[in-house]
């Protein structure tokens, strides 16, 4: 019987001597981001691991309150150690969108963008065009160079191990390599309902679910933490996986 090709998360590892983490979409929770690295220096001294990485998979602003801490959080985080790293997800790249003078994208507007622009201490006035123009000259103001510097750089994938790290998803039949920035960050029905194996496991946010995801082919971290206060983490050590959940128990 011919074996199928590609890789179940059953039988998925880690590089050897490097230990992963991947943490899923924060929404402007400072809170739980805070709380969630806490739980993995923890997990890290416990494990003495030789070497590890961090891997954040996007969606840092809108919706919560704290969108400006989060990324702060982060340049600092990433400023400390390299091996903190951090992918673009949809929101991510609205905001930076956003941040071009004249561009208005929808996808910030509609969805969140006005929680984050309130983080930065900008109120939208959303009642026409001048005024809204208005309000983003404000906020890009407001938007200090390292914030805007850190939407700009964020990669849009990492591979690690048998592993490969993105926002949404990936389009099947494409080569991880050859995958379309566009569909990193906002796929969803066509990856979420192929069934078939991936030459990687794939471990995503994006799609909110009430519990993470662990699928043959592909892990949903994304627990909806701006409206749910649960932030979730895959570790992965060899071949051992678990999950860590700010606010609650380890799994």
């Amino acid at each position: 019987m011919a074996r199928p090709k590609g890789i179940r998360l059953a039988d998925a590892s880690a590089p050897e001597g490097m230990v992963l983490y991947a943490i899923g979409d924060v929404h402007g929770r400072l809170d739980l981001l805070e709380e969630m690295h806490g739980l993995i220096a923890a997990d890290r001294d416990g494990r003495r691991a030789a070497d590890w990485r961090i891997i954040h998979l996007g969606d840092y602003v809108d919706r919560g309150p704290d969108s400006r801490g989060v990324i702060e959080f982060l340049v600092s985080a990433m400023a400390r150690d390299p091996r903190a790293m951090a992918l673009a997800g949809n929101h991510d790249v609205g905001f930076r969108d956003f941040l071009t003078p004249g561009e208005l994208p929808g996808i910030f507007l509609n969805h969140g963008g006005p929680d984050t622009a309130r983080s930065y201490g900008v109120d939208f006035d959303l009642s026409s065009r001048k005024t809204l123009l208005d309000s983003q000259k404000r906020l890009i103001e407001a938007v200090p160079g390292s914030h805007a510097a850190f939407l700009r750089g964020l990669d849009f994938s990492a591979c690690f191990g048998d592993f490969f790290f993105c926002h949404a998803g990936i389009r099947p039949g494409v080569a991880l390599d050859r995958q379309d920035r566009g569909d990193l960050v906002w796929i969803r029905q066509e990856f979420l309902n192929h069934a078939g194996l991936y030459p990687k496991v794939i471990v995503h946010g994006h799609t909110p679910v009430p519990e993470p995801q662990l699928r043959d082919n592909h892990v949903n971290l994304d627990t909806g933490a701006f409206s749910t206060g649960i932030l979730t983490a895959l570790v992965v050590d060899g071949a051992d996986k678990r999950l860590l959940r700010a606010g609650k128990e380890i799994i």
